[in-house]
């Protein structure tokens, strides 16, 4: 029986792609590029920030121009109200369900950990979340299992005991890396590739079926 839901932020809990692209195609009209489609941002979401600029800026690519316009979209996110961002339905009453059943709690994204604490405390904060864990520049990013490894220290669980909730391949990566069972969610920024991979559980398409692994 698993103990522990840990879960992707963006595309499973959070609706956010809106302000993400807004803030990027305002940073590529600033630098001289063309704007981004959500169809084409898509793609280029789950990794970590450097990452996503990278793909962003697609043949623009050079270090130097990375992290240029890293620093203007990050300037540009931070500043803004990012009044598009919010949990997608049934996202909370779904974490106070599994809270009242005992289930042990948390969140490990690619986003940056500040920005990833404000969201969590704006909406959720009657959630006590084991652990809020979001991309340090110090350390590694998911696909790698640093976030997901350090969660289990924190709620004392094995691999056997925890269960990764996310929507695209990076996460169902985090998850085989750490050696944890992984569920897709359909509603987020994943692909039909992702919900036919032969290492998650399920690829749901409802939150109300996630109390059913607890």
């Amino acid at each position: 029986m698993k103990k522990l839901a840990i879960f992707d932020f963006d595309g499973t809990l959070f609706d956010s792609i809106h302000d993400v692209l807004i803030c990027f195609n305002e940073a590529l009209a600033i630098h001289g590029f063309a704007p981004l489609t959500r169809e084409e941002l898509i793609p280029c979401l789950g990794g970590n920030i450097d990452e996503i600029v990278s793909l962003v800026l697609r043949d623009n690519d050079s270090p130097q121009n990375v992290e240029k316009f890293k620093r203007t979209y990050l300037d540009l996110y931070y500043s803004s109200e990012k009044e598009l961002t919010v949990p997608f339905p049934n996202a909370h009453v779904l974490l106070r369900k599994l809270q009242d059943d005992g289930v042990l709690l948390a969140v490990n994204s690619n986003r940056l950990s500040d920005s990833l604490q404000g969201f969590v405390d704006r909406f959720f904060a009657d959630i006590d979340f084991v652990m809020v864990e979001g991309h340090n520049l110090s350390g590694p990013s998911k696909p790698h299992p640093f976030g997901v490894e350090k969660i289990m220290r924190k709620a004392d669980v094995g691999p056997g005991e925890a269960i990764y909730i996310g929507d695209s391949a990076t996460d169902i990566l985090t998850a085989r890396n750490a050696g944890i069972d992984c569920v897709v969610v359909k509603w987020g920024y994943g692909s039909e590739s992702d919900w036919n991979d032969d290492y998650i559980l399920e690829a749901i398409d409802d939150m109300c079926e996630i109390p059913k692994y607890f």
